[in-house]
């Protein structure tokens, strides 16, 4: 016989009626102990009568407050702006950084082992065109240049800025409300004073605003402690676009760098932990740092040294790492070009040849220098020929051999002529045995 054909349930499954609580059948409760269930009522329950006495006073001190606000507006011929009512107390968000105790130590093997060689910095220092430490210039430190802007503000809207005024009427800066200044300057004091913890959340806002860099100067960031100045950095680089990260980095980051460099011979520890943080974003890194430090003509050897072993450790993408080789072997030479150079070439990347090719104009420029050039170039110089002795053309080859007649290394002259003769034309196929 034919098997019979389900019939169709003519009720829920028992689990969905439990479930559901629609029968006499009810979900049972979980067990919880009575006295943490006490407890949760104590601290649930306030009574009638102090509730309407905590809604009594709250009213009493908004009444007093809004009262105040209004007759100091009044009095100033202020209008209030909405947009700053809700940001007058400093509130906190929690920090989810944590130290890293490895990195600590291995940040101050690594200042340990970058000590600079008195006599190379010597020949460094007459290379560049500087005497003796003594008879330099004073740099203008960060809080030179944002009391300069803010002098440069105030003659503009005192109606001394000339024509320029008229044609940047709208990039003039905002007149910010009294009380958005004396929240940030608190900002700022518990900047000063920071060390680890959470940050205000008033600050975190800060790159979300339309005049962002108004306020930021208003904390003054040339008295934020070096953690302060770690913090500030990553949520700068990592909320705002490159453009407006590489203002940051320039403005307040590279002037910090510079002032602690110059004033104690080092670099602080969470100085150095921005500094990589920065490269987040490499463009703005290499645009608002790495350039204008090339460009200024006052980069120190210890300097250089700081910044080159950032770019040694964290991982660059090739392609900013080929613009900005190719953009330091067209600049005007320096000393620190030259170190910088060394490190992108030695991170061994398949470069585009018109990179290739500016790196090689780049040395041959100094066929007919007269003087002696720093060893660094000479380094530089080798790592080229190491790694790309297969990117070049024959007459590349030829002017390149001709640079090292004329600008010969005792030590290492030797090595780069016979790293460039064993090299092949660009584009053959060369044979790599497997070892």
């Amino acid at each position: 016989m034919p098997k019979a054909p389900k019939t169709k349930q003519r009720h829920d499954p028992l689990h969905a009626d439990i479930t559901n609580g629609d029968g006499l059948l009810k979900a049972r409760p979980s067990k919880r102990a009575p006295r943490e269930r006490d407890e949760e009522a104590n601290e649930n329950y306030v009574d009638a009568g102090l509730s309407r006495k905590i809604l009594a006073m709250a009213r009493a001190q908004q009444k007093e407050i809004e009262a105040e606000e209004r007759a100091e507006l009044a009095a100033r011929g202020i209008d209030s702006d909405d947009d700053w009512e809700d940001d007058e107390e400093v509130e906190y968000v929690e920090d989810e950084d944590f130290e890293d105790d490895e990195e600590f130590e291995a940040y101050h093997e690594d200042i340990e082992e970058l000590e600079v060689d008195p006599e190379e910095e010597a020949l460094f220092n007459r290379y560049m065109g500087r005497g003796d430490d003594d008879g330099e210039e004073p740099q203008m430190t960060l809080a030179d240049k944002i009391m300069a802007k803010v002098r440069e503000k105030e003659m503009e809207m005192s109606g001394t800025g000339g024509p320029k005024q008229q044609q940047d009427e709208e990039q003039v800066g905002v007149m910010l409300p009294p009380k958005v200044i004396e929240v940030y300057e608190k900002v700022g004091e518990l900047l000063s004073r920071y060390r680890s913890g959470k940050l205000p959340k008033v600050f975190k806002m800060i790159p979300s605003l339309k005049h962002w860099q108004d306020v930021l100067y208003v904390t003054q960031p040339e008295s934020w402690s070096p953690n302060a100045l770690y913090e500030a950095t990553r949520l700068f680089v990592s909320n705002l676009k490159a453009e407006q990260c590489q203002s940051f980095v320039q403005d307040v980051l590279l002037e910090r760098f510079r002032e602690e460099v110059q004033s104690s011979k080092t670099v602080n520890y969470h100085t150095y932990r921005a500094l990589k943080k920065a490269l987040y974003k490499p463009a703005a890194f290499f645009k608002g740092f790495l350039f204008p430090l090339c460009e200024s003509g006052t980069c120190t050897l210890k300097e250089a040294v700081i910044v080159g072993s950032v770019l040694t450790k964290v991982s660059i993408p090739v392609l900013h790492s080929a613009v900005a080789l190719m953009k330091l072997a067209e600049m005007e030479y320096a000393g620190p070009t030259s170190l910088f150079i060394k490190i992108l070439l030695d991170k061994k990347y398949a470069l585009p040849y018109k990179v290739v090719d500016a790196v090689v104009f780049h040395f041959i420029r100094f066929r007919t220098h007269q003087g002696t050039l720093p060893v660094v170039w000479h380094q530089s110089f080798l790592v080229f020929a190491q790694r790309y002795k297969n990117d070049i053309t024959p007459d590349q080859r030829d002017a390149l051999l001709d640079v090292v007649r004329e600008q010969f290394h005792h030590s290492m002259g030797a090595e780069i002529r016979r790293e460039l003769i064993s090299g092949a034309p660009r584009g053959a196929i060369v044979d790599v045995e497997m070892k």
